[in-house]
């Protein structure tokens, strides 16, 4: 081998080893990405097909101010072992799954008068 020969060999052997550096900082990053975006889903409340449609026809919104409500009941709720919740706020009523992170139902106001709530194992009031 000449002295181009090693030359050339050594740029291949650098250029490969920055390649390799480069995708694993690429991976890593992209771990970490997959990993915080993961760890914000958990942190996500999510509604039945059932809650939205109660929503729906009862005509209720919730502000960013009530979610963030709600979302602190789910974290009274999970901090106390509770798993399947009422959590009052205001005038609505939510019916929630906490382990799964999901409301099941929703009462408005109306029809928290004279309402019997089963199946539940703790209330959160928010």
């Amino acid at each position: 081998m000449n002295r181009i020969d090693i030359k050339q060999l050594e740029n291949r052997l650098l250029n490969t080893s920055q390649i390799n550096n480069q995708a694993k900082e690429t991976r890593k990053k992209n771990f970490e990405e997959v990993l915080n975006h993961i760890q914000s889903k958990d942190e996500e409340i999510r509604f039945s097909k059932h809650a939205v449609s109660r929503m729906d026809s009862r005509d209720m919104k919730l502000s960013s101010e009530e979610l963030d409500r709600l979302k602190s009941g789910f974290s009274k709720a999970n901090e106390k072992g509770v798993k399947d919740a009422l959590i009052l706020m205001g005038d609505k009523a939510f019916i929630a799954s906490i382990k799964n992170k999901t409301v099941i139902t929703t009462v408005s106001k109306e029809q928290l008068k004279n309402n019997v709530f089963t199946n539940i194992d703790g209330a959160v009031i928010v």
